[in-house]
């Protein structure tokens, strides 16, 4: 077993949660931490009884760590049918799940309002992956 002391930030990302989310569980009891001058800290064995598992390794280390860039994009689509709306759901969602495990996340939301005939496409990823699923949107909205 370690002594290793993880920072509220570093916990977050490691469970991919809010930072204010950890701050809550730490201030409420659930999570157990100690206060390093203005700074909570929690111990590696504190997260690990608080989750039930081993700690999970960091997305990305703070030293010599790749850069990573990520997209976080709103697309507004005005005077689209439901039938169109339907099909560019199904193209995402398809596009979203027939990745490879080894690739960086990507995830995808849709809202139609039918009364207004809009769709909004909530889109998470990296630049890449991102450019590629507008191209997608482009050709199916351009037919």
């Amino acid at each position: 077993m370690t002594d290793r002391l993880y920072s509220v930030e570093q916990v977050a990302e490691r469970l991919g949660l809010h930072v204010r989310t950890i701050r809550t569980y730490v201030r409420d009891g659930r999570l157990n931490a100690v206060r390093i001058g203005k700074q909570y800290r929690i111990a590696e064995a504190d997260l690990e009884a608080f989750t039930g598992l081993p700690v999970p390794a960091p997305v990305r280390e703070t030293v010599g760590r790749q850069r990573h860039t990520e997209v976080s994009s709103i697309v507004q689509v005005e005077a689209i049918s439901a039938e169109m709306a339907d099909r560019l759901t199904t193209l995402l969602m398809g596009a979203a799940n027939t990745r490879s495990p080894d690739d960086e996340p990507l995830r995808i939301e849709t809202a139609y309002d039918a009364e207004r005939a809009r769709m909004k496409v909530i889109v998470l990823g990296g630049l890449a992956d991102t450019a590629r699923l507008f191209e997608y949107m482009e050709g199916v909205l351009a037919s």
